[in-house]
């Protein structure tokens, strides 16, 4: 079992990473192999809506020339994720935004049914609709929603400051813990032949008709 841990933050080493590798390490500690994908400070292309990733039957994204397209490759090996942010406006980086976009609008078939975690880090306030912006990516995509004892969210200006964030750091150990639970459980139930669900697709409606 595998766990990609992607950094929304162009900081690699952080407060996103800090916390992320908090969760990576109780993960591994559970059995659970784990990556953390770092974005980079080049360009991330936000989606045109040009279809190439359905019209051409691929499944990648028109833009070779950043993260997009070698991390839906990674995505498929995966078994579960957590997406983490750094807090920008009330809201999480857009760079991030603009990657995940693309990666669920080519390629939402290689999260389905695989837990999702999201985390943010502040300074102090916006975490909340932060979270809520991320959550929704795995409520999109049929992805079990990985939950912790509190609000999925580190507090501080710097890596330090987030290592002192005792209930913070909680809830990410917590997420590590609720995380390999899920896994060995889909794992538990395949071995038990319990078949995916197979979800409606194809219709779609404008509220009228």
């Amino acid at each position: 079992m595998k766990v990609l841990l992607i950094n929304g933050s162009t900081r690699e080493n952080g407060c996103v990473y800090n916390a992320l590798s908090e969760i990576a390490r109780v993960l591994n500690e559970e059995g659970v192999e784990t990556e953390i994908l770092q974005m980079g400070l080049s360009r991330v292309y936000d989606c045109n809506g040009c279809n190439y990733c359905h019209n051409s039957g691929k499944g990648r994204c028109i833009h070779d020339d950043d993260e997009v397209n070698d991390w839906i490759k990674k995505a498929e090996q995966a078994d579960g994720f957590v997406f983490g942010s750094p807090v920008y406006y009330s809201h999480p980086s857009g760079q991030f935004l603009s990657l995940l976009d693309r990666m669920f609008y080519a390629a939402s078939d290689k999260f389905m049914y695989k837990p999702g975690a999201a985390i943010v880090t502040a300074r102090r306030a916006g975490t909340v609709a932060s979270i809520d912006v991320l959550n929704k990516y795995f409520t999109d995509a049929c992805m079990p929603v990985v939950s912790s004892t509190y609000w999925n969210m580190v507090h501080g200006r710097n890596p330090e400051d987030t290592s002192e964030d005792a209930e913070g750091m909680q809830t990410m150990r917590n997420i590590g813990r609720n995380m390999a639970w899920l896994l060995k459980c889909i794992e538990a139930g395949k071995k038990a032949g319990i078949a995916l669900p197979e979800p409606e697709i194809g219709i779609k409606t404008n509220f009228i008709r």
